[in-house]
């Protein structure tokens, strides 16, 4: 017989390290080349100390002459919080006495429930690694027929909750995304929402608490100056490669990365093994290999993902990646640095599985306290208004 102790059971020996392989592993392509670790987390915070230059203590000299003089390793300790990351199914206590003499019907109800929740989280995962931390989807740019159209509707999907913010001033929140017109940019929401031109609106619960993105890295705005704990303005070489075409639209071109790929390796040493893109840069690039009748080399990265490559490395597109642009990246330079890999929320007793207060439901929460550090931030590189 089925009883919530056997479900309990199956959650965490039978499918939380399935969910944790998913998660880690075949959620994104670029999460699934970082290293995750455990080391410099103290407590709830991350404290790590990133090299950059060379020793000074190297030399050449005379047969009898001076030695050169030693110096220390440089140094520069980054400070940063552990991000709270949360993903949490749902089980009715109908659903559960429905299937009590039927184990195949009880396995189906939890597979449903683990392929639910992976797909979200997998979507929400690779969000904020292309994020900057906010957790800001998208801004109100105007209005049409009193319907928000809005910059870009990439971040949306239908059955994500949003909260809607003007400024720093909360405006409403919990409203769940029925439906994304992506021809149109726009969105229906229940319960109803009222917007307005300025409007930003963030994934629910999450402003400001994500884990800090790679659109970050690339934020030379003086209000984010400040980056791990460090003032950039101090440290100018920790702000990374960018290539702006002068603010016009360029068409791609092999010249245009092997450009971006020299700088970075002249000024750093760092050699990218990473290209992400947005949907249109990549077809762009299909278009510009046809036109010159070359052909298009493809590999297949861990987890299945299959690119196309320049100079041997992999052009993947990201569907979170601003249209027109191009990020290139060293995945050795990040490591997503966590107190423990995802596990199951217990009670006092254990249990995992939570009876809810108000409904006849039961909950259980899948955590993971964790966040993205790149040690080298200048040495990761962005092209734009590519066309």
């Amino acid at each position: 017989m089925v009883t919530l102790t056997t479900a309990q059971n199956a959650l965490k020996s039978v499918y939380l390290n399935v969910l944790s392989e998913q998660l880690n592993i075949n959620s994104n392509a670029f999460l699934s080349k970082i290293k995750q670790t455990s080391k410099d987390v103290y407590g709830k915070e991350i404290i790590k100390l990133a090299p950059y230059g060379l020793n000074g203590g190297i030399g050449a000299g005379s047969e009898d002459g001076v030695l050169p003089v030693a110096s220390h390793h440089n140094h520069l300790q980054f400070k940063t919080s552990l991000k709270n990351l949360y993903g949490t199914i749902c089980l009715t206590d109908k659903a559960i006495r429905a299937s009590q003499s039927n184990k195949g019907a009880f396995v189906s109800l939890l597979n449903d429930e683990m392929e639910s929740l992976i797909k979200s989280s997998s979507f929400n995962l690779g969000r904020m690694l292309y994020g900057d931390g906010t957790a800001l989807l998208a801004t109100v740019s105007g209005m049409s027929d009193a319907a928000p159209i809005f910059d870009s509707v990439r971040n949306f999907v239908e059955g994500q909750k949003i909260d809607i913010y003007n400024g720093e001033e909360v405006v409403s929140t919990a409203h769940t995304i029925t439906y994304v017109d992506r021809i149109n940019k726009t969105i229906v929401c229940s319960p109803v929402a009222t917007f307005q031109a300025g409007n930003k609106v963030y994934a629910s619960g999450s402003k400001d608490n994500e884990i800090t993105g790679i659109k970050r890295l690339f934020d030379k705005s003086e209000e984010n100056k400040i980056l791990y704990g460090v003032d950039r303005t101090n440290y100018k070489w920790l702000y990374p490669y960018i290539n702006a075409n002068n603010a016009t639209d360029t068409k791609i071109s092999d010249t245009m990365i092997q450009t971006a790929l020299n700088s970075i390796e002249e000024a750093t040493g760092n050699q990218v093994d990473f290209i992400a893109v947005s949907s249109d840069v990549r077809n762009a690039y299909q278009a510009y290999l046809s036109e010159y009748r070359r052909n298009i080399d493809t590999t297949t990265l861990s987890g299945g993902y299959k690119a196309m490559t320049y100079a041997g490395v992999p052009i993947v597109f990201e569907r979170f990646v601003e249209n027109g642009t191009m990020y290139l990246l060293n995945s050795k330079d990040f490591n997503l640095h966590q107190l423990c890999d995802w596990e199951w929320i217990e009670n006092e007793n254990g249990n995992i599985l939570i009876p809810s207060a108000n409904t006849p439901t039961y909950s259980a929460t899948l955590v993971k306290y964790a966040e993205l550090i790149c040690d080298r931030p200048g040495a990761q590189g962005k092209i734009s208004n590519i066309i």
